[in-house]
């Protein structure tokens, strides 16, 4: 049993016991000299509801010497997370077809007896014989094979949905369902793009979309692209898709989200979409908030992701399109890649960077630390907004101590006197914890960060999922 003396509730500011009966046996693991049991003094210490990120990829099956799914889950729970959505782009793609014998990543999925990439990855904890420490869910993709040149089949995957019969799914299948529809990496394609809005609408569930597309180009295209030689992508390939796609949701009433967006123009016309009462919601990465396209003279290929690290004055604007509330949430969009892929230069090496294990730290950094915004409005954009985006309900830490918790001078949260322990997911986090970012110490497989050596502020110091302790460093 862990008890934390003094600990403060994120939205109330009330000072609180908390008492934490068990750790999950199966999914608990902890860094060196970090405890699960005993009874702590956490003055200082914030609990909050467990943070969810609705952008990340695990690259299995395919690619499991970037990420697997027990590395990313590990990364996540570690960085405060307690669910995920993961994204399609998985090898085979996560599409609902059938799995073709003989494609990369085939044979992963048959070893484990399965047929298609959803049923494996709802499937996985009993495939492996492992249990995960975080909640997730499943994204499928917007078109087959993640192609671009047909809309997934409704038909193919409509039994995953949350909306789906009970009857007949096992425990897993209710635990995982398929939540959204993307084909991130790609914008969807103009000829498919009425098709994809359609089965958005049938199925109940919202677009993600990945709004950026460009045919040329390896980074934001300005003085740094011409410095460094490499081909320069225009701020209005994101802008294209963001406009579209608002014409669209005006059009027909589809929900839409927008992924990591990063320009000032994007924001504006988000913003005035948001204005005119459009069903448009945005995110955008710690990333984008933290370095601009000067990053790249630093860091390199390190600082190479898609949509391109743009200007100051952009990084500036998505500082203030936090600020103001046009950006409804913040996702890392963690993408795992070896350094070995990344040490190919500019116009080889894949986009995207790790985020899960420093993402609190890097945001508090900022925009707490750099007087944009509050503590809390930090833990609302990495919990409370990005789970009700996922259908899910954030944990209510007042909520469960009126109706758990007798009247007293201090109130103590005991987990396992709540009702429904099974449905609380909570962070204990310290606000003013400072810290190095090492990625050596990740979690994950991967160590591709331009954040190393950075000196952040703020850090998740335990993960609590269904009332149990998965994860902890506190010492």
């Amino acid at each position: 049993m862990l008890t934390l003396r003094n600990i403060k509730v994120w939205d109330t500011g009330e000072v609180i016991d908390l008492v934490v009966p068990d750790t999950d046996a199966g999914r608990f693991f902890h860094e060196d000299g970090a405890v699960s049991d005993g009874e702590f003094d956490a003055t200082g210490l914030t609990l909050a509801p467990g943070f969810e990120d609705p952008h990340v990829h695990f690259r299995d099956p395919g690619q499991t010497y970037k990420e697997s799914m027990v590395s990313g889950c590990r990364a996540s729970a570690s960085g405060g997370y307690t669910n995920v959505l993961v994204m399609p782009n998985t090898v085979p793609a996560m599409d609902g077809e059938p799995i073709v014998d003989g494609e990369p990543g085939a044979d992963e999925v048959r070893a484990a007896g399965y047929d298609d990439v959803i049923d494996y990855l709802q499937h996985y904890e009993a495939a492996h014989d492992v249990q995960l420490p975080v909640r997730y869910d499943l994204c499928v993709c917007a078109s087959k094979g993640r192609a671009g040149g047909e809309a997934t089949d409704l038909d193919r995957w409509r039994r995953h949905l949350p909306t789906a019969p009970a009857d007949g799914k096992d425990e897993y299948q209710l635990a995982h369902p398929v939540t959204a529809i993307s084909d991130d990496g790609s914008a969807v394609t103009e000829p498919i793009l009425d098709k994809v809005l359609e089965n958005t609408r049938e199925s109940g569930l919202y677009l993600i979309e990945h709004c950026e597309h460009h045919d040329v180009g390896a980074v934001n295209d300005g003085p740094v692209s011409r410095k460094l030689g490499v081909p320069g992508i225009p701020e209005d390939t994101e802008l294209r898709i963001v406009a579209r796609d608002i014409a669209k949701a005006r059009e027909t009433g589809t929900r839409v989200h927008f992924q990591h967006v990063s320009t000032a123009i994007s924001f504006d016309a988000i913003r005035k979409a948001k204005a005119e009462g459009l069903p448009v919601t945005c995110e955008t990465a710690p990333h984008y908030l933290a370095l601009c396209d000067e990053a790249l003279l630093e860091y390199g290929t390190l600082a190479k992701m898609n949509p391109p690290l743009r200007s100051e004055a952009d990084r500036r604007a998505t500082i203030a399109a936090i600020a103001d509330g046009t950006v409804d949430l913040l996702a890392t969009d963690h993408a795992p890649h070896t350094l070995d892929e990344k040490d190919l230069g500019f116009l080889e090496a894949p986009n995207g960077i790790i985020g899960l294990e420093c993402a609190y730290g890097v945001c508090h950094k900022v925009l707490v630390d750099g007087g944009h915004i509050s503590d809390r409005r930090l833990i609302e954009l990495m919990s409370t907004a990005p789970s009700r985006l996922m259908g899910h309900t954030p944990t209510d830490v007042a909520a469960l101590l009126n109706t758990s918790s007798k009247c007293a001078v201090k109130r103590t949260l005991d987990l396992s006197a709540v009702e429904h322990p099974e449905n609380v997911d909570l962070v204990v986090l310290d606000t003013d914890a400072a810290w190095t970012v090492d990625p050596e110490a990740f979690h994950s497989k991967a160590r591709n960060t331009p954040f190393g050596g950075w000196q952040v502020t703020g850090r998740p110091l335990a993960t609590i999922i269904g009332s149990k302790l998965v994860f902890s460093r506190i010492k």
